[in-house]
Formats: structure tokens, sequence, C-alpha cells
């Protein structure tokens, strides 16, 4: 006879960061794998939750602090049918000594969840349950802006994706970009209908190619959503070719970096005086850097 008993797997979030912790070799379901914070109990007695993360991993009760809860999953383990509720807390430090059913712990972008080689059952998807994912679509270069729009209309509007409406929780498109947006969303499978790439309901964007594979890591997409200074990769001594203003076309050699100003300064190799040029740095392009 299957027994039904209630448990909750809590995420705890430092900032960017989510906690994995890995059951130790000599418990008896699932030893090795990677977990939440696990316990048996009622997932809305906030106090028990908050004594078994402590009792798990050393933080301080008073460093933590619940976010949501999502709906219990029903997961069998050995001869127990499990319901399974995945709740969200948020600590404000991220010192974890591994106890109770742990041995190690390792704090991951969550984009990393479902790359773990052995987890708990349905470990990602409860995650998303409470939290969310970036996602990669590929677009024709120049049409972004396009598919961006496309995609909030479809969120605005009803019909066959009103069930999905609450799993997407934004689209952003950088304008330096070139053939790819990001979705913010709970699972791959709520993006792939979004853009009309699962099931028969929903008609394809045009110019949105496909959904990148699997979870995108933060630390990887960070780098494009953060604008790079226009002084980025310029050097004083590297010679620039100007392309804006009166000097269009002519070479120089970089004196000076200003980098608060996004300004650089430079002498015209042309000019039969030596002469110190300022120039905003987006109107100069390295053509050799220095050795």
């Amino acid at each position: 006879m299957i027994e039904m008993s209630d448990a909750f797997t809590v995420f705890v979030r430092h900032e960017e960061k989510v906690l994995l912790m890995q059951r130790a070799d000599e418990v008896s379901d699932l030893p090795g794998a990677w977990d939440g914070v696990y316990g048996y109990g009622d997932p809305d007695d906030d106090d028990a939750v908050k004594a078994r993360i402590v009792e798990s991993t050393g933080i301080p009760v008073e460093k933590l602090v619940r976010v949501r809860q999502g709906p219990s999953r029903g997961i069998a383990m050995g001869n127990s049918l499990l319901e399974v509720t995945p709740i969200l807390y948020l600590a404000e430090s991220n010192e974890v000594t591994p106890k109770t059913l742990y041995k190690n712990s390792e704090w991951v972008d969550p984009g990393m969840i479902g790359k773990k080689e052995y987890s708990t059952p349905s470990l990602r998807d409860m995650y998303g349950d409470v939290a969310s994912f970036l996602y990669i679509l590929k677009t024709s270069i120049g049409q972004e802006q396009n598919v961006a729009r496309e995609i909030q209309a479809r969120l605005s509007g009803s019909g066959s994706l009103m069930d999905i409406k609450d799993e997407i929780y934004g689209v952003l498109s950088p304008n330096y970009m070139k053939g790819y947006i990001f979705v913010e969303a709970s699972a791959f499978h709520h993006v792939e209908k979004l853009i009309g790439r699962a099931g028969v309901s929903t008609t394809p964007i045009k110019n949105c190619r496909k959904v990148l594979d699997g979870e995108s890591p933060l630390e990887d997409v960070l780098p494009y959503l953060e604008p790079k200074a226009a002084t980025s990769g310029i050097e004083e001594g590297c010679i620039v070719e100007i392309h804006g203003g009166a000097f269009r076309g002519q070479s120089a050699r970089v004196i000076r970096v200003t980098e608060s100003k996004e300004e650089v300064t430079v002498e015209l190799f042309e000019a039969a005086v030596p002469v110190a040029l300022t120039v905003r740095a987006d109107q100069v392009r390295v053509t050799q850097r220095v050795e």
C-alpha cells in the first residue's frame, strides 16, 4: 500500500544564486543526489520550515525571508508517494554548513539546476514553480524589436495563451544585441507555446526561429544586458580611425582615455603640427591595438 505524506523542498536564494544541497551517501532515498532543503511536514508552517532550513544549512533564522510557495507535486520515493511542495526563501547570508541529510552544498546559477547529472525528481520543475529561468530566443537579425513587440501583444491579449500568461514574466531585447532576445519564464515549454513552436493553437511568430535548448545561466547573459562603455577596448597607444565629425576617415594615435566622459584624446597622423583632439569614444574605431 502506498502511503501519502506531506513534504516540502525549499529553494534558498542569495542574490542571483540558489542553494543546492547534496545528499549524503548513507541516506536511504537518493544518496548523492542534489536537492533543495528537503523536509517532512506542513509546508504552510513557516516556523517549522525555517527550523528545517536552519538545521540543514546553519543559516540563522533571522536571515531568512519567505517569498512564496508553489503547487505540490506527487513524487514517488521508495514505498511512499509524497506530496512535495516547493517553497522559495531569500537568505541574507551565503555561509552554509551542510547537516542532517546532506554532505555538500553549492550556490549555483538557476540555469545550472537542470544541468546537474543526478538530482532529486522534478527539482528543476519545482524551482520553476516558485521562481523563473532565462531563455534565449533566436530571431532574424534586425527583427529583434518586432519579435519582442509581438510577444508583448500576445501576452496582453486573450485566447489560447491565457493559461500561460502568469508563467511568462518578461521579455527583453537589448538594442546592441543582434539576432537574439531574452524571455523570463517558469519553464521551457511555456516559451515554446508562446512563440507558436509547440501545439497547434498558436501561430508561429514571424522571424522568431526557435528557443535555444535549456535554461540560460544568468552569469552568461548579464554581459549582454549591461551595455559596454564606449571606451571599452580603447587604450593609450592604440591606432584608431575617426568615423564621425569633421575628421572622418583620418587615422590617429590615442594619447588619453577619459572613461568618466567616454572620450578619447588623439593625435592626428596627417596634421602638419601635432594637435591633441578630443572626440567621443563612439566616433573612433580601433585599427591597431597596443602590443
